[in-house]
C-alpha cells in the first residue's frame, strides 16, 4: 500500500483547490505533466512552441504549442538536488549518484568502466573536522560528558557542552576552507604514493592513477566531513590494471600520511588570531569488498551510502536551506541555538575575510564547495547520465509521433523551437497532487528494485 496523503488531513483552502484542479478542463493532461516531472515540488513553467519540418519539402511533420496546455504552460522538473527543496528531483539525483559511484566500483562498460575494476585496490575513506570544543554525544555504552545517556534522536546531540567557550569562528572557517583541505589532500596523496612505492612522482604518474568519488556530509555539530571512494588504476585509467606495487596497504598508508600533512593557513584579521586548519584525528579507511564476499563494507553499501548524503546539506543540522540576510531573520525562522550561532559567526567574520564570501554561505555554515565530486576518470558523469535519460525520452516521443531520428544520416527533419520562462511552482491543490504522484512513483520503484535484488540473490545462490 502506498504512502499516499489522504484528503482528510487537508486544510479547507487546499481541499478547495484540489477540487478545483480536479474539476478543471484539461485535468488529465495536467496529471500527465506532473507525472512526467516525477511529482516535482517546484516545477519550472515554460511557454513556447516547436515545429518540426521536412528540410526538403518544407512540410510540417509535427507542431506543438503550450497554448493548448492547462494554464497555457508546460511544466518541467526543477532539478534541485536538495531533498528539503524537492524530494522528487533529489530522488533522481540520488539515483544518478548511486549509479555513478557504483559504476566506479563494480564496473559498467556503458558508463566508462570495465567489470575488471572490481580487482583494483579501493577503499572507503572518511575525513573529518577537528574538535572545536566538547559536544554532547553517545560514546558507546558510556554516558556523555554531561552525565546523561542520550537517545539516538536527542536534540542536544552535537551541540556544545558550553556554547560560551565553543570555537564557532574556527568551526565556520574550517567549513569554509574544507574544499581546499581536500585539494591539498589529493596532492599529498599522490606524493605519498610515490614515496612509498620508491618512485619519483613522475614515474608514479606514468605507472598508476588515483581515482576518487566523494560526497560531503554535515555532522550533527555542523562540521563538514567527506566520504570518498579512492581507487588505484593503471596509468590509462579504469581500463588499465594497476601495477603490482599498488596495493591496499600502500594506499591505506598513503591516505593516512597525506591527511596528516595537510595544513591550510588562515591569516589573522581583526580580533581573530592566525589559524592553521587541519583534518581531524578521526580518519577512517576501510577496504571495499566485492558483494557477497563477506566484507563489512561492500560495493552496494558504499554506493547507497554516498547517494544518501548527496541530497542532504546543512539543513540536517537545523539550519535553513536558503540564504539568510540578517540575524533577525534567524529568530523569525526559528533556527535552533547551535546552528544560529554558527550562522551568526559567518556574518560576523564576513567583514574580516570578504574574499571568503562567508555571508553568502552563512546558511551552509560557511561551506562553499560542491557536495558531490569525482576525479575525471573515476566513472561516468552526472551530465552524461542525464543526457542518456533525455535521449531515451526523446526517442520515445519521436516513436510515438512517427518522426525519424535526427541523428540518422538519411533524416531530413529540422526542428525550430522557442521557449520563454513563465514562472515556477504549484497551487496548493497541484502541490498535493504532485506529492501523491511522487510517493506512488517512488513506491513502485522500490517494489521493482526489491524484486530485482531478490532475483539477483537467487541467481547468485544458484551459481
Amino acid at each position: 500500500m502506498t504512502d499516499t496523503v489522504t484528503m482528510a488531513g487537508l486544510d479547507p483552502a487546499t481541499l478547495a483547490d484540489v477540487l478545483r484542479v480536479a474539476g478543471a478542463p484539461g485535468f488529465d493532461r495536467l496529471n500527465e505533466q506532473l507525472r512526467r516531472t516525477g511529482g516535482c515540488s517546484d516545477p519550472i513553467h515554460l511557454r513556447g512552441a516547436t515545429v518540426t519540418r521536412d528540410r526538403v519539402t518544407g512540410q510540417v511533420l509535427h507542431s506543438y504549442d503550450t497554448d493548448h496546455e492547462p494554464g497555457g504552460m508546460l511544466r518541467v522538473a526543477c532539478g534541485n538536488r536538495r531533498a528539503s527543496r524537492c524530494p522528487a528531483c533529489a530522488w533522481t539525483y540520488a539515483g544518478d549518484t548511486y549509479h555513478l559511484i557504483r559504476a566506479g566500483l563494480v564496473g559498467d562498460p556503458a558508463k566508462g568502466t570495465p567489470h575488471t575494476i572490481r580487482d583494483h585496490p579501493r577503499v572507503f575513506a572518511t575525513l573529518t573536522a577537528p574538535s572545536f570544543g566538547p559536544v554532547h554525544n553517545r560514546p558507546g555504552n558510556r554516558p556523555c560528558r554531561c552525565g546523561t545517556r542520550h537517545g539516538e534522536d536527542a536534540p542536544e546531540l552535537g551541540t556544545p557542552l558550553n556554547p560560551a567557550t565553543y570555537d564557532y569562528a574556527g568551526a565556520v572557517l574550517w567549513n569554509n576552507h574544507a574544499s581546499e583541505l581536500w585539494r591539498y589532500f589529493t596532492i599529498y596523496l599522490r606524493r605519498e604514493i610515490a614515496k612509498r612505492a620508491g618512485l619519483t612522482q613522475k614515474d608514479a604518474r606514468e605507472q598508476s592513477r588515483v581515482s576518487f568519488g566523494k560526497v560531503a556530509e554535515y555532522q550533527k555539530r555542523g562540521a563538514v566531513h567527506f566520504h570518498a571512494v579512492i581507487r588505484f588504476d593503471g596509468p590509462e585509467g579504469p581500463d588499465d590494471l594497476p601495477p603490482a606495487w599498488a596495493t591496499l596497504d600502500l594506499l591505506d598508508g598513503a591516505i593516512r600520511a597525506a591527511a596528516d600533512r595537510v595544513a591550510v593557513d588562515v591569516p589573522p584579521a581583526g580580533d581573530q588570531p592566525a589559524r592553521t586548519l587541519r583534518w581531524g584525528t578521526q580518519l577512517d579507511v576501510q577496504p571495499i569488498g566485492a558483494f557477497g564476499h563477506g566484507e563489512e563494507i561492500t560495493e552496494a553499501a558504499v554506493a547507497s551510502y554516498v547517494a544518501k548524503y548527496a541530497t542532504k546539506a546543512a539543513e540536517t543540522t537545523g539550519t535553513v536551506d536558503r540564504r539568510v540576510g540578517n540575524k533577525e531573520a534567524l529568530v523569525l525562522l526559528g533556527v535552533p541555538d547551535h546552528p544560529r550561532r554558527l550562522i551568526e559567526a559567518c556574518m560576523d567574520l564576513h567583514p574580516l575575510y570578504p574574499e571568503r564570501k562567508l555571508l553568502a554561505w552563512a546558511h551552509m555554515l560557511g561551506f562553499r564547495g560542491h557536495f558531490s565530486t569525482k576525479s575525471r576518470r573515476y566513472s561516468t558523469t552526472l551530465g552524461a547520465l542525464r543526457q542518456v535519460r533525455a535521449d531515451y525520452r526523446a526517442a520515445q516521443q519521436r516513436e510515438a509521433l512517427g518522426l525519424p531520428d535526427p541523428d540518422d544520416e538519411e533524416a531530413t527533419t529540422l526542428t525550430l523551437a522557442h521557449w520563454a520562462y513563465a514562472g515556477h511552482g504549484h497551487t496548493p491543490g497541484e502541490s498535493w497532487l504532485a506529492a501523491n504522484i511522487r510517493r506512488d512513483i517512488q513506491h513502485n520503484r522500490e517494489i521493482a528494485r526489491e524484486a530485482l535484488q531478490d532475483q539477483l540473490d537467487t541467481e547468485e545462490q544458484a551459481a
